[in-house]
Parts: structure tokens; C-alpha cells; sequence
């Protein structure tokens, strides 16, 4: 199965554009979220360079954000880049277990491999990506138990329909072998 960023944001966009007047772009070294402003009259969800896997998990913040982050460039969250102590790289796993869980149920859904990202290959924040992957297995097992969020529940549906995977999402689509 092929997984082209074209595709993934034509998907979005005739999902999700009339509604939010929002799109997903193309973008260089970094991805980040920009409201609409004199520049550019829709928001943007801005991925990098191309790649399917970065579009995939911006959207899924986006999904996380709700009506009034919407409105802030980056939904006003904070954000250290790749070089995080230990005490940054804890903070910063603990705010991506939602966002990586839904990364994992689109990738689910567009039947591509899910790779857990801890995104700080230059800092000395040691990561255990098993313990963490486990962290994110546990709100994948969460949402399918009590429900997506509302954007996130219809862009999943869509990759399923476009991608022609299994639909509904159950826990068995979902592997963990603890590495």
C-alpha cells in the first residue's frame, strides 16, 4: 500500500476544510500549527518536508487542540526542540502519550507501521521507548474503550474508508511486544 502526503492531505482538506477552514501543507524543517492571519486567509496544519508519518502527527495535535488552541499559533502549547535534559524530555513525553495514541489509530487506519517518537536524538534526556510506547498503548486501549476525540473519530474513518482497512478500530489492530 502506497502512502503519499498528497493524498493524505486532499483527505484532510475534503474532510475537514469547509468545517475549520483549515488545510494540511507541505512544509521544510519543522512542523507547526498557524492560525489564520493577514497572510493566509485558512489555518494551516504545516508538516515536514513531506513526510507522511510528521502530517499524521500534526494532525493529531490538532485533533487534541479543541476550538480556542485553534486560534494559537502552535495551539499555545510549549515546546523545547531535540537537545531536552531529562526533566524536559519527561514533560515532553507526558504531553505526547494523547497525540502519539491517535498518531498510532491514523496510522492504524491508513494501514501503515506506527513508530513511537521520543523526538530528542541531541539531548541527554534518556528515553525508555518501551515504557513509553506502553504509555501510549494504554490511551490507544483508553480511546477505543471510551471513544476518540470528535475530529479524530471522523479523520480515522476517513483513512479507513479511503485506505480500505477494518473499521471499527479494536484493540486487536493494535500490537505491543513491549520493544
Amino acid at each position: 500500500m502506497s502512502h503519499h502526503h498528497q493524498d493524505l492531505s486532499q483527505l484532510f482538506d475534503s474532510t475537514f476544510y469547509n468545517l475549520y477552514n483549515t488545510r494540511l501543507v507541505k512544509g521544510g524543517d519543522e512542523p507547526i500549527y498557524l492560525p489564520n492571519n493577514e497572510q493566509c486567509d485558512f489555518n494551516q496544519i504545516v508538516f515536514a518536508h513531506g513526510y507522511y508519518a510528521s502530517a499524521l502527527h500534526e494532525i493529531s495535535h490538532w485533533c487534541l487542540a479543541g476550538a480556542s488552541r485553534r486560534l494559537l499559533e502552535d495551539f499555545g502549547y510549549w515546546y523545547i526542540p531535540d537537545g531536552r535534559d531529562q526533566s524536559q524530555q519527561q514533560a515532553f513525553e507526558q504531553v505526547e502519550i494523547k497525540p502519539q495514541a491517535i498518531e498510532w489509530a491514523l496510522c492504524v487506519a491508513a494501514g501503515k507501521a506506527f513508530e513511537v517518537s521520543s523526538d530528542n536524538l541531541l539531548g541527554n534526556g534518556k528515553t525508555d521507548r518501551t515504557a513509553f510506547k506502553a504509555k501510549v498503548y494504554q490511551q490507544v486501549l483508553a480511546y477505543i474503550k471510551d471513544g476518540f476525540p470528535n475530529d479524530a473519530a471522523t479523520f480515522i474513518v476517513a483513512l479507513t474508508k479511503y485506505y480500505q482497512t477494518p473499521w471499527p478500530l479494536v484493540s486487536e489492530h493494535f500490537q505491543f511486544s513491549g520493544s
